[in-house]
C-alpha cells in the first residue's frame, strides 16, 4: 500500500538579503553602546549647549538670557581667567616633562639587562593607581612638617624645604611634580614604539660612525614621532581637564593658585548652582581644547614621520 504524500502548504516568507541581515544583527549587537552614547554623551552635550543660554539653578529659576553667560565669562568674571591661566601653565609644563621622562624611562627599559620584566612592572604599577588615592598619598608626601619630601631635603642639608601645597608659589609646581607619578602608562606606549624601530637603521648608522646621541637624534626621535604625536594629543586633552588633584589636595588654593578650569566649573555648578554659567564654561573649555588639538594636528605634517613617507 503506497502512502499518499502530503505537501505542506506554501507560506509566504520575506526574503532579506544576507548583507542586510548581517547589518541588522550588527546594530543589535552594538545597540547597548549606541544607547549609552546617546543618553550619556550626545544628549548631555546638546542639553548643556541649550542650558548655557539660560540662568538656571534647577531650583525654580530658568530664564533665557542669550549670550550673557559667555559675556560674563569673557569680560566680567575675574576668577575664570585665573583658572584658565593656571590650567594652561599646568598643561604646557606637565605634558612636555611627562613625555620626556616617559621616553627616557622607555629607552632605559628597552636595554637587554637582567630582571627587565621586573623593572618594567615597577615603573608601570604607579600608573594603575590614580585619582583620589594618589592625591591623598601625595598630600601626605608634600606635608611641610612631617612629609617625606621635606624630610629628604632636610637630610640632604638643603634647608627646611618649601611649604608646597600651602605656598602660593609652590602649590602648582607640586601638582606638576605629582602628575609625573603616572608616566608608566606613556612609558609602555613609548616602549612599544621603540621595539618597532628597525634595528638595521642602527646597524647602518654605527657602520657609518654615528655615535649614541647621533643615533638617538637622527633615528630614534624621527621614528618615534608618531608615538610622540599621540602622547602629546592625549596629554593636552587630559591636562586641560585636570580636576581631582586640585580638588582633593588644595581645593583650588592657596589664593586660587591651583584653581583649574574644571574645578571652577564644578564650584559654579554644584556649589553655587549656576548651571547655565557652568555649561558656558564647559563649552569655552571645549573650544580651547579643540583649538590646541587642531593646532597639533595641523603642525604634525611638519614634524611627524611615518615610515614609507616621501617628503618633498
Amino acid at each position: 500500500m503506497v502512502a499518499k504524500s502530503r505537501s505542506a502548504s506554501p507560506r509566504s516568507r520575506i526574503q532579506i538579503p544576507q548583507r542586510t541581515e548581517e547589518a541588522i544583527w550588527g546594530y543589535l549587537t552594538i545597540s547597548p553602546w549606541l544607547i549609552g552614547l546617546v543618553l550619556l554623551t550626545i544628549f548631555p552635550m546638546a542639553y548643556s549647549i541649550y542650558l548655557s543660554f539660560f540662568e538656571a539653578d534647577f531650583l525654580g529659576t530658568m530664564e533665557f538670557i542669550g549670550l550673557d553667560n559667555y559675556k560674563r565669562l569673557l569680560f566680567e568674571d575675574e576668577t575664570w581667567p585665573i583658572a584658565l591661566r593656571n590650567t594652561a601653565f599646568y598643561a604646557f609644563v606637565s605634558v612636555p616633562i611627562g613625555i620626556v621622562l616617559s621616553l627616557l624611562v622607555a629607552i632605559l627599559l628597552n636595554q637587554k639587562v637582567r630582571g627587565l620584566a621586573f623593572f618594567r612592572t615597577i615603573f608601570y604599577l604607579p600608573s594603575v593607581v590614580q585619582g583620589v588615592a594618589v592625591s591623598v598619598l601625595w598630600r601626605w608626601l608634600f606635608h611641610p612638617w612631617y612629609g617625606p619630601i621635606n624630610g629628604l631635603i632636610q637630610w640632604l642639608g638643603l634647608g627646611a624645604g618649601p611649604e608646597w601645597l600651602g605656598s602660593q608659589e609652590w602649590a602648582m609646581p607640586a601638582l606638576i611634580i605629582m602628575s609625573q607619578w603616572g608616566i608608566g602608562g606613556s612609558m609602555i606606549i613609548f616602549l612599544a614604539g621603540l621595539q618597532d624601530v628597525p634595528q638595521n637603521l642602527y646597524e647602518a648608522a654605527s657602520i657609518d660612525g654615528a655615535g649614541t646621541f647621533s643615533r638617538f637624534w637622527h633615528i630614534t626621535v624621527p621614528m618615534m614621532t608618531p608615538t610622540l604625536f599621540f602622547s602629546l594629543i592625549m596629554g593636552i586633552i587630559g591636562s586641560w581637564q585636570m580636576f581631582t588633584q586640585s580638588y582633593v589636595m588644595t581645593g583650588g588654593g592657596p589664593n586660587n593658585a591651583t584653581l583649574t578650569a574644571v574645578l571652577l566649573l564644578y564650584q559654579r555648578a554644584f556649589q553655587g548652582y549656576h548651571f547655565g554659567l557652568a555649561s558656558a564654561m564647559a563649552w569655552i573649555l571645549f573650544i580651547i581644547i579643540l583649538f590646541f588639538t587642531l593646532l597639533i594636528l595641523k603642525s604634525s605634517a611638519a614634524w611627524v614621520y611615518y615610515e614609507g613617507d616621501i617628503r618633498k
